[in-house]
């Protein structure tokens, strides 16, 4: 499978390590360096695209790509109130799109762990919510990605809370996202339920970006070849 890698820092390094290790090509490989070489010639020689750049050209991208009949894989987050340009264009040149705040396979478990855990807490209002995300100081958005889909997962299973803050708040409606920039955290998500009695806590740790390399390239395989609108939980079956 032919790759064009738009976004070539750290993840899309990342991304090609992995993608090589597979037995796939990458084609084309764009950064702030050399822009002018995402031309509609280049971007047509991959078999599909993965896009990791920024919130401010995530979605010029993503177009770019659709209106060349280019299947485009996305995991930058921030943009994501221009979402419906993307599906309603998507839906327009019945192309392939797939967006994910996070692709790591453990990641998307502890999505599902978040869901079942929010719904069994439901009943309980005597236990306050909180969730914590820490990632490294190169992350421009806050909270991350990650931590907005645990949030609002919980709000959507939850009848304690309509609407998430990313501050400490004394509002028992409002969720309370904790964001902290550190050196070298890949990511670290907890989502903590606590009352007088005891605490509950589920916690995500990344090692390294590996976990999400392999997810996207994961992604990248399975969108090649079809149309449509898809998620992680496609590519994993949940």
């Amino acid at each position: 499978m032919n790759i064009a890698l738009l976004g070539y820092g750290k993840m899309g390094h990342a991304i090609e390590e992995i993608a090589l290790q597979k037995g796939h090509q990458i084609v084309l490989r764009i950064n702030d360096l050399n822009l002018e070489d995402l031309t509609k010639e280049n971007i047509k020689k991959a078999d599909v695209a993965i896009e990791f750049t920024n919130p401010e050209s995530a979605t010029s991208n993503i177009l770019f790509c659709l209106d060349n009949n280019v299947p485009v894989v996305s995991g930058t987050t921030g943009w994501l109130s221009q979402l419906n340009i993307v599906e309603e264009k998507c839906k327009e040149t019945k192309g392939a799109f797939l967006y994910a705040s996070n692709f790591s396979i453990g990641v998307n478990i502890f999505f599902e762990l978040n869901k079942k855990l929010a719904m069994l807490m439901k009943p309980h209002s005597n236990y306050e919510i909180s969730l914590e995300e820490i990632h490294h100081t190169q992350k421009k958005d806050a909270p991350s990605g990650t931590a907005i889909t645990l949030a609002e997962e919980i709000i959507q299973n939850s009848t304690q809370k309509n609407k998430w803050v990313n501050a400490e708040t004394k509002n028992v409606n409002e969720l309370c996202i904790i964001s902290k920039r550190l050196d070298e955290v890949p990511g670290t998500h907890s989502v903590k339920y606590t009352s007088s009695i005891d605490d509950i806590e589920i916690i995500h740790t990344a090692h390294n970006r590996q976990g999400f390399a392999q997810g996207a390239v994961l992604a990248a395989e399975y969108i090649a070849d079809k149309k449509g609108i898809f998620s992680m939980k496609d590519v994993l079956n949940f």
